[in-house]
């Protein structure tokens, strides 16, 4: 490979990495996509009362249970800061219970409380709606390719 080879790959590496264009950047790209559609539910949680952060949460914990902290904030993509004022706030509202762990008193023990499953239930029309709109607009098998792409991408940066 001679010297105009290797300054054309680093060029086309460097337009990869840092593309001049933002829209041609993925952490643009996922944000301007991430907005896109939290615009769609962002009206649908504000008539609940619940924030985007909670209601991650929420819908963690009604997926999996009872689950400690630390998992949970990994899970809601949420730090550990946010989280405990989050669970204080849902706590106070009687949607969540929290107690200590049976083995480990300094780690939390939380579970959706039955006024927290009902506000699932409550929301989940409005919401099956919003996912029936964007499968409309953008397509079932584009939404799976998607989402499976996105996972294969959170996969690969874990490494």
């Amino acid at each position: 490979m001679d010297d105009t080879q290797v300054s054309s790959l680093v060029t086309h590496v460097d337009d990869l990495l840092f593309p001049k264009e933002t829209s041609r950047s993925l952490p643009m790209a996922l944000l301007r996509a991430r907005e896109a559609v939290m615009a769609r539910f962002r009206p649908m949680l504000a008539k609940y009362d619940v924030t985007e952060q909670q209601w991650r949460v929420l819908r963690i914990l009604k997926e999996y249970g009872e689950i400690d902290a630390t998992a949970l904030a990994e899970r809601a993509c949420i730090l550990a800061p946010s989280l405990t004022r989050i669970l204080r706030s849902l706590d106070e509202r009687g949607l969540i219970h929290r107690q200590p762990h049976a083995e480990d008193g300094r780690r939390s023990m939380i579970r959706i409380s039955d006024t927290g499953t009902e506000l699932i239930q409550s929301v989940a029309p409005e919401g099956q709606s919003i996912y029936a709109e964007l499968e409309r607009r953008f397509g079932p098998d584009q939404i799976t390719t998607l989402l499976d792409m996105l996972e294969e991408l959170t996969v690969a940066m874990k490494r």
